[in-house]
């Protein structure tokens, strides 16, 4: 992957994924790429941002802008994504798509090498990257957490029913969401009217399944994302799963409980053995439980295992897994290593 350097392009270079993204490309093999960070408004190009410790500006999307470009990011919203994506198809990047706004789109894979390496179905991604696939979507990071832990356990330890509730942070829907859920808490604290443009609730110092009415936030459509992902990445080999999603009064960080039952009676350390491995870290009981504290700007997902603390005639079978990740580093990580999969697979011809 490092054989050559390569011209990358990160679209919504300024909203909070791309940031991040951004600064751990400079940290990944892709560093000594030539990267360029691009916006589609004025007030925005032109402005000095950083990827690592490089200092680049921020340039205006122009007719021109994707030629030459291997790989095109697209990280900011997703109206940006659809007025761009096929202008970088037609250049002949490849697109890796964090804004989802590709999902019905033909030819356009939801993907996670991490998950699929878990499986133990690395090898045959490239069967389902068709000739003429140039667009994928790397997975939501709750169906990464999820689907990782599941492959993992059910190698070893066949599972007959898995269950999660996701709490989901502000930063998960940028500045807008964060800043609103901050001018929430100030007006609270001042007995103010309260700003709900983008909730259309009060989510500051409250736990919610469901938002306003005429929220721009959908937690019932990033629900059934994260449903419908587990489902395509799992392809049948993984219990279904149930899902609850709920927003929480937090600006930062993914956490999510797990209850999972096993087929056999098994312990907790049987568990947390067959989930070693990369991009977990184990969270030992008796050290400080996973948080999104914690896990802020930790490259690995971070999982606790305990039992279920109900007694069973048959033996222990049932456990709760409490999981920390950081959202948007494991969404950068995630989208690099969904880009070196499409480098790796170029020059046999799967990808054109």
């Amino acid at each position: 992957m490092t054989s050559r350097i390569y011209r990358i392009g990160v679209v919504g270079a300024a909203s909070l994924a791309g940031k991040e993204l951004s600064d751990e490309l400079a940290e990944s093999p892709l560093a000594t790429s030539n990267i360029v960070l691009l916006e589609d408004e004025d007030e925005t190009a032109g402005k000095l941002a950083a990827a690592g410790d490089e200092a680049a500006f921020i340039q205006k999307i122009e007719s021109g802008s994707f030629e030459h470009m291997d790989f095109v990011f697209f990280a900011g919203d997703g109206q940006m994504t659809l007025k761009h994506w096929q202008q970088a198809r037609k250049a002949g990047a490849s697109i890796i798509d964090l804004t989802y706004a590709l999902e019905e789109e033909k030819d356009v894979l939801v993907m996670s090498p991490w998950v699929g390496e878990a499986l133990g179905k690395q090898d045959s991604l490239g069967a389902e990257l068709h000739l003429g696939t140039q667009a994928v979507i790397p997975a939501h990071p709750v169906a990464v957490m999820l689907g990782l832990v599941a492959a993992r356990i059910q190698a070893r330890l066949p599972l007959s029913g898995l269950a999660a509730t996701v709490m989901e942070p502000a930063s998960e829907h940028g500045r807008a969401a964060m800043d609103e859920m901050h001018q929430q808490t100030v007006s609270l604290l001042s007995f103010q009217e309260l700003p709900r443009e983008q909730y259309d609730a009060q989510v500051s110092f409250n736990l919610l399944p469901a938002l306003g009415a005429a929220a721009k936030i959908g937690l019932g459509a990033t629900g059934r994302r994260i449903e419908t992902q587990y489902a395509a990445l799992s392809n049948g080999t993984l219990p279904p799963l149930a899902l609850q999603i709920v927003q929480a009064p937090v600006f930062h960080g993914y956490v999510v409980s797990v209850f999972l039952e096993t087929q056999e009676p098994t312990t907790v350390a049987e568990i947390e053995r067959v989930l070693e491995g990369e991009h977990i870290d184990l969270v030992t009981d008796g050290s400080e439980p996973p948080s999104n504290l914690s896990a802020a700007g930790q490259e690995e997902i971070m999982v606790r295992v305990t039992d279920s603390g109900i007694e069973h005639s048959d033996g222990g079978k049932r456990f709760w897994l409490w999981m920390a990740a950081d959202n948007l580093k494991l969404t950068a990580l995630h989208a690099i290593a969904c880009a070196g999969e499409l480098r790796r697979l170029r020059p046999s011809g799967k990808v054109q």
